[in-house]
């Protein structure tokens, strides 16, 4: 069963977010606890990690600007 990747909530006040850059590429094995991406929020730059162990499928672009809770990849 596949796991959501979602744009987390990093502060108090966000409500929408950056992705700055994929740390992994879209197909790529990754494990639990991996950098999985960049977000950027409120002026900083975090470093997000991923969720799950699988084979990572990219749904959003670099770039673009999603709101919390938007699913943005899968786990498989």
């Amino acid at each position: 069963m596949a796991v959501e990747v979602v744009l987390p909530k990093l502060g108090f006040s966000m409500n929408e977010g950056q992705i700055a850059e994929w740390l992994v590429a879209d197909g790529a094995e990754v494990k639990e606890g991996d950098p999985l991406f960049l977000l950027e929020a409120d002026k900083s730059t975090n470093e997000v990690e991923s969720p799950a162990s699988g084979t990572l499928h990219i749904e959003a672009e670099v770039g673009e600007t999603y709101e919390v809770g938007t699913v943005i990849a899968y786990i498989e």
